[in-house]
């Protein structure tokens, strides 16, 4: 019988180093986000405004992010992290200050939040690829699946103590301990052996770099697919910031107190789940389906709850979920980028995740109040199921493989059209080697077991230079 190796990647010491920094930052983080969403209640009493203020923060993601993905494959990536994260306790700081003081009013909370987004536009797609570089491909489903732990274990944690600190010693307080929980990254990132870890070659400085990524990814269907869904879904599906609030106040007559449970109930839900699927969660297309399918149904059965006690139950499912959602998606875009296309990806990775609340925030914040916060979560869930049904629909129709190997960059060339027929500017099936159509046509498994946790792709498919990387002969050292 397999033994689920649910923490294997935690043998490496960069990687442990890591996730004991960002476990007591993920804390902090989600402690201001609690004491933000409140913050602007208590100045503004409105749920668009609430939208508004989400979306100034992750704008910069969508307009910003694929530069920030840029520099993610071409400069240090841990060299890059020191200088975001530092820069972001500084503002969380400031924030903390402003409240203390009583100086703090909206249009501050605004300039404060569009300057956290401008450093996550760039911290978002490095901290997403520093991953790879610390454990290797073999490892990095297992990684980014603890990663997400982690982050849900603080959205357990986190909200339930600022609901209370809020009520205790004010909303300030929650910014300052966020604002020293920076420390804990930024000490773990200046502790790591740096001979350990696997960079990626970067590539050469020319000019249209951006324009190929975004070619890359727009004529590659296992690339293109997840994002697609992650795009819909996090517009209108994961703006949980906006949402519950509203839900916590509007519906079911509640203060911070019940706001931080129903994170709490997710984030436990999360860490639940992501404990079950670590050491087993495989990234291929049908486990993002069903993953899709119910997240969105269960953001639809809360949305319908009668009562608190039901809601919290199925915000606890949300998170389990949820976490089998992104992380599987995550993976397969880890997994399925050229090396050298992958800062890139997870840039648009990033906007699709945080890029697309300036539209779905205020979008779902104006919903809410006038339709009410169950249709403003339902419709979050049905639009993820129906997405999630037809990017599937399209994956079965143009054959894509349900395997984790990269795709070479030159698919966004002139080579789509072996594939295709050089009159059609859309392939009609994916450019993948017939090797490859064979061993996954009859039957929507991935290819050999072996071959996956390996970490390499099936056989019979070239790896050279549109293979998977190669990994340092140290890389399975424990």
């Amino acid at each position: 019988m397999r033994r689920l190796r649910t923490f294997e990647s935690l043998r490496n010491r960069n990687y442990r180093l890591y996730v004991a920094g960002q476990t007591l930052s993920a804390n902090g983080t989600w402690m201001q986000r609690v004491g933000q969403g409140w913050l602007v209640l208590e100045l503004t009493g409105s749920g668009t405004l609430l939208g508004v203020t989400l979306a100034l923060q992750h704008l910069p993601m969508l307009l910003a992010g694929p530069w920030g993905g840029l520099f993610a494959d071409r400069l240090d990536k841990r060299r890059l992290l020191l200088w975001t994260q530092s820069i972001s306790g500084a503002l969380a700081l400031f924030l903390g200050v402003l409240t203390a003081t009583g100086l703090v009013q909206f249009w501050m909370v605004l300039i404060l939040a569009f300057a956290l987004g401008t450093v996550n536009a760039l911290d978002h797609p490095t901290r997403q690829t520093f991953v790879l570089e610390m454990v290797g491909s073999n490892q990095v489903t297992n990684a980014v699946t603890l990663n997400s732990i982690v982050n849900n274990a603080a959205k357990a944690v986190g909200p339930a103590i600022a609901g209370v600190l809020i009520s205790i010693a004010g909303l300030a307080a929650s910014f300052l301990i966020n604002a020293v929980s920076y420390f804990a990254v930024v000490v773990a990132l200046a502790l790591m052996s740096t001979g350990d870890l696997r960079p990626s070659a970067a590539p050469r400085r020319a000019r249209g770099q951006l324009r190929e990524g975004l070619r890359y990814v727009a004529r590659t269907s296992e690339l293109a697919a997840p994002l697609l869904l992650m795009t819909l879904a996090g517009m209108l599906a994961f703006e949980f910031q906006v949402v519950l609030p509203l839900f916590a106040r509007d519906t079911f007559g509640g203060g911070s107190e019940i706001y931080g449970l129903m994170f709490s109930a997710m984030g436990i839900g999360a860490v639940l789940g992501g404990l079950i699927v670590a050491g087993s969660l495989r990234a291929t297309n049908t486990v993002l389906l069903v993953s899709a399918l119910g997240f969105g149904g269960l953001v639809l059965i809360a949305a319908i709850a009668p009562t608190l006690t039901l809601a919290l139950v199925a915000l606890f499912g949300i998170g389990a979920a949820s976490i089998a959602f992104r992380a599987t998606a995550n993976s397969m875009l880890q997994l399925r980028a050229s090396p050298e296309m992958r800062g890139r990806v997870m840039a648009l990775w990033g906007i699709a995740m945080m890029g697309t609340t300036p539209i779905g925030g205020p979008l779902i914040g104006r919903i809410a109040e006038t339709a009410g916060p169950r249709f403003a979560l339902g419709l979050g869930g049905v639009a993820t199921m129906i997405g999630a049904i037809a990017l599937f629909v399209h994956l079965l129709r143009r054959r894509v493989p349900d395997f984790a190997g990269p795709v070479p960059p030159d698919i966004s060339a002139s080579a789509i059209d072996t594939a295709a027929g050089a009159d059609s500017p859309i392939p009609r099936t994916p450019p993948v080697t017939a090797a490859l159509r064979r061993s996954w046509l009859g039957r929507l498994g991935p290819p050999r077991a072996d071959a996956a946790r390996n970490g390499r792709p099936p056989d019979g498919v070239a790896s050279g230079a549109g293979g998977a990387s190669k990994e340092r002969p140290d890389e399975r050292r424990r």
